[in-house]
């Protein structure tokens, strides 16, 4: 429900937009002899919608580092959850009732 509030206003405006600039444009590339003819609104929606995609591109592609770092260290994460779960099963196996103090001693860490 709170997508369509905040995307319900901004979707209100394109459309508006649009019915309201459908005069003919003839849109041209300089050093090339083309044109293409086309409404207003549609070659300003395309050119919005280029650059909204190479902004994306260009967010993603900095993401990149941060991402590769968080899967490091989610990996280091589950090394040291493991030793950790190590450490706890040999500290109960030597509070264990019944055993001398000799065999309560750790193991040394490989």
């Amino acid at each position: 429900m709170l997508r369509w509030l905040l995307i319900g206003p901004f979707i209100l405006v394109i459309v508006v937009f649009a019915l309201s600039n459908s005069s003919p444009v003839a849109l041209r590339m300089w050093p090339f002899d083309l044109s293409w003819q086309t409404t207003l609104s549609l070659a300003v929606l395309i050119v919005a919608g280029i650059f909204f995609l190479l902004g994306a591109i260009i967010a993603w592609l900095a993401s990149l580092p941060a991402r590769a770092r968080a899967r490091d260290l989610r990996g280091q994460v589950q090394t040291l959850e493991m030793e950790l779960a190590r450490y706890r099963s040999d500290a109960e196996a030597a509070q264990r009732p019944g055993e001398s103090g000799a065999s309560r001693a750790l193991r040394p860490v490989a």
